[in-house]
């Protein structure tokens, strides 16, 4: 039975956008018990598509046409009532980001029971029925987690609580955005397998927004393509992915990285960054008698990273990767260990000598958007590095002009703002603004995890061209085991605190020495799919 039938859909964008439909001609159909994708890059519409279904488009893009039919009743000409009785009981929604879709000063129980009084006010079990829907989504111990905030859940747990609030009123159609895009490969395994047996257990239809195509094949029955707002393909997801009709569907099979052999030996130059002993513990007062929380973030980690290598760190999150990369660099203090770079202890170092260490030590952080002053030009970004080290402005600017033409971006990208730049286009500026300061050691923390793949995979042949251009030495920050096949050398698999191996990434991948890499490998998306594609 079909649930959803979109017809010729059409969404007006408003003057001045860089085309004039957010979506132009989409036609798909979802049935009952069935998981269709809506695969396809950033700006292609597939966000744009699920706001539509839900009445819930910003206020300057407009329907241009076509038909939402959900069970015989056409969504665009719905009241705005009838859009209320809908939401979040026909049709419920899961969005990509759990933070800050839920409230942060209301408890999640509190939550998810608003969810059922608003569309029945008279419920008096509301509280029961919140705890079993934790129960039902894998929270642990359901009677305490309903009295959380939402800051004292992980990732994966806010996640499981917006699914328990989708499914509170055991909607027919459940449409989730990019659920599990910022979440580490375990907890992603874990919530695309709760999204599946729910799905089955409750007959429900589910639209998958995605641009991960390890995902699409892991789940989907269905699969729809689409590119700058029209469908390029559709059809059963066996198909689609094995046998593609369109070249752009082929491309987005070809970027989604670590599909192949890693091809990536260590080297034997000179030890750049020696790490011996490492130690940071974070302790937290919860109270007046309350005891202290203490969370080991480094265990005593030893490691080194030759010059012109690239050590992948891989682990889940809250393993301890982004404080290690900070400790590196004396953002954070460690409480003990040494931090050798070049053979000087960098935990030693003061004034002139710090300084200089950190510009030949580059950081690339994970959000592009945080990571720039909006009110800055990029190119002003840029060029502050090497004017704080005695460059001129002239030649400071000529130097961000030439790292803008080498990351891909042209020189006429200097004089333009951060909001004019999309998100992969922003962490080139990054890149680049790192690059100018001219580094021996560059360090990415999850630089490539919030992109989409055809966008992972031209930051990732950037950062290989330049690392073999230059000779950079870099340690690349990662949860995603696929990335950490495509670029490291060298690989070190973290769990709370400790480095549980390290190894060359070839023997990691062929023949991991420990029960926890070898879980990180299972849960890898469309791990299965692509291992029956590779070529001998």
């Amino acid at each position: 039975m079909t649930l959803l039938s979109i017809r010729d859909l059409a969404l007006d964008l408003p003057a001045g956008a860089d085309r004039p439909r957010a979506v132009d001609g989409v036609s798909f159909d979802i049935a009952a018990n069935e998981i269709v994708c809506l695969v396809g890059e950033s700006g292609s519409g597939k966000s744009m598509t699920a706001h539509a279904i839900l009445g819930l488009l910003p206020p300057k893009v407009r329907p241009g046409g076509g038909e939402l039919v959900f069970e015989g009743r056409d969504l665009l000409t719905a009241t705005e009532a009838e859009m209320r009785a809908l939401r979040g009981a026909g049709i419920s929604m899961i969005f990509q980001e759990p933070l800050t879709a839920l409230n942060p000063l209301k408890r999640v129980g509190e939550q998810v029971a608003e969810a059922i009084l608003t569309h029945d006010p008279k419920a008096r079990d509301a509280k029961a029925r919140t705890v079993a829907l934790f129960a039902d989504v894998g929270l642990p111990d359901p009677a305490s987690a309903v009295r959380a905030f939402p800051f004292q859940l992980s990732g994966g747990q806010r996640q499981r609580v917006m699914i328990a609030m989708a499914l509170a009123n055991n909607p027919r159609l459940l449409i989730a955005d990019e659920p599990t895009t910022a979440l580490d490969v375990t907890t992603q395994r874990q919530i695309l397998d709760l999204i599946k047996k729910l799905q089955a257990e409750r007959g429900m239809g589910v639209l998958f927004i995605t641009h991960d195509i390890g995902v699409v094949a892991d789940i989907a029955d269905r699969v729809v393509v689409l590119r700058y707002g029209r469908v390029v393909e559709q059809g059963p997801a066996a198909a689609v992915l094995n046998t593609p009709a369109e070249e752009y569907t082929r491309h987005l099979l070809a970027a989604v990285p670590g599909r192949g052999a890693p091809a990536h030996a260590e080297s034997r130059g000179e030890v750049l960054l020696e790490v011996a002993g490492l130690m940071k513990t974070f302790v937290t007062k919860q109270g007046f008698f309350a005891p202290e929380r203490r969370v080991i973030a480094a265990g005593g980690l030893d490691f080194r990273l030759r010059r012109g290598d690239t050590l992948a760190v891989v682990g889940e999150s809250g393993s301890g990767k982004s404080t290690l990369a900070r400790m590196v660099l004396r953002l954070i203090e460690a409480d003990d260990g040494a931090i050798r770079y070049k053979g000087a202890d960098v935990r030693l170092m003061r004034g002139e000598a710090l300084r200089q260490f950190r510009r030949r030590a580059q950081i690339v952080f994970q959000d592009p958007y945080a990571s720039l002053d909006p009110r800055l030009k990029v190119g002003e970004s840029i060029v502050r590095g090497p004017m704080a080290f005695g460059t001129s402005r002239a030649d400071a600017t000529a130097t961000a002009k030439r790292w803008l033409d080498r990351v891909g971006l042209g020189a006429t990208a200097f004089g333009r703002y951060p909001h004019e730049f999309s998100g992969g286009q922003r962490q080139r500026v990054c890149i680049a603004r790192a690059l100018a300061l001219e580094p021996e050691l560059l360090i990415a923390d999850e630089a490539v995890s919030a992109l989409d793949v055809s966008v992972q995979a031209q930051v990732l042949d950037l950062l290989a061209e330049l690392k073999s251009e230059f000779g950079l030495s870099m340690m690349f920050i990662t949860h995603d085991l696929r990335v950490a096949r495509e670029i490291a050398d060298r690989i070190i698999v973290m769990k709370t605190g400790l480095i549980v191996e390290q190894s060359g990434a070839a023997e990691l991948f062929d023949a991991p020495k420990a029960e926890y890499t070898a879980e990180l490998l299972a849960a890898v998306p469309g791990r299965a799919f692509f291992a029956s594609r590779a070529t001998p």
